[in-house]
């Protein structure tokens, strides 16, 4: 009966060994299809956010239409890493995990198999026990039920040793299995951020060589251009001449102060005055000789 009982504490233990496996396989099956689909949606907006990029390049200007243009590209590239990275999760990692299931319910059909002979064989061990309470005189009954007893536990036995064949390969299929899938998993992320890194790389300076400047001065003659653009030039020598200064003064309606360039540093204006016919104020227009006060203007 101790034997039975050590049997029953064993294929307890192989049982705990199948259910914990199913329990977390489980989970990192479900765990890893929701980051493989999470990657999959990144990858989309990666898609959109690439489409956005060359819809506003194609409305800058030329230099910067090239820039960016250069690192949607490049954004692109990364989200055929990103596509390829998607397909071998799914291959080599998710679907080998969501396969495993089959394995653990065949180690668990031989688990309960197992049981059955085992309950067998207790039953064979208790008719025995009662058997030789009531009739201990019968001792052709009592043989055939410990012949019985003696088939029972000699099933159960070569069941036991098959199950412990059954669960060590399973352990061993388990930890090579994992050892397989999360090495997948790793050099696949591996993979891929190298490759990202070299073409990130590459954005980079993309980025970095463009010329904002140059940029900056070709939007400023653009919107000179269509705004109009005035230089203030310096007024022409202002002077008149003789023959308008003769005319003027011979009608009486203009007096002219010519203030000459060598005026007193120190009172520069000082000879600024406002000069007019009937209470009409001047202005002074400085030229290249001098200051020319016209009437009703005033300094």
């Amino acid at each position: 009966m101790n034997i039975v009982f050590s049997r029953d504490s064993q294929v307890r233990g192989m049982d705990n060994t199948v259910a914990n496996t199913e329990k977390y396989f489980g989970q990192f099956c479900s765990l890893l299809a929701a980051y493989t689909r999470k990657t999959a949606r990144l990858r989309d907006k990666a898609d959109q956010l690439v489409k956005q990029l060359i819809d506003f390049a194609n409305s800058e200007n030329p230099k910067l239409r090239a820039t960016m243009r250069g690192f949607a590209e490049d954004l692109a590239k990364v989200q055929d890493y990103r596509q390829a990275q998607v397909e071998r999760l799914e291959t080599k990692v998710v679907n080998p995990l969501k396969l495993y299931g089959a394995q653990i319910k065949q180690t668990r059909a031989e688990i309960k198999k197992f049981k059955r002979v085992q309950n067998r064989e207790i039953k064979q061990l208790e008719k025995l026990e009662k058997l030789r309470q009531k009739s201990p005189w019968d001792r052709q009954m009592i043989g055939q039920a410990e012949t019985r007893v003696q088939r029972a536990a000699m099933d159960s036995s070569c069941t036991t040793l098959q199950l412990e064949e059954t669960v060590d390969a399973f352990q061993r299929q388990k930890l090579k299995d994992l050892q397989t899938f999360f090495s997948n998993f790793v050099t696949i992320e591996m993979v891929f951020h190298a490759k990202a890194l070299e073409v990130y790389s590459s954005a980079f300076q993309t980025l970095k060589k463009y010329d904002l400047e140059r940029d900056l001065q070709d939007f400023r003659a653009k919107m000179q251009g269509v705004y109009g653009h005035y230089d203030t030039q310096p007024l022409a020598n202002t002077n008149p001449s003789p023959s308008v200064l003769q005319s003027l003064a011979s009608q009486g309606t203009l007096q002219v102060q010519l203030c000459r360039a060598n005026e007193d540093p120190e009172h520069p204006h000082a000879n600024h005055g406002r000069f007019g016919v009937e209470g009409q104020s001047a202005h002074c227009v400085c030229g290249q000789g001098g200051y020319l006060m016209l009437p009703g203007h005033s300094l």
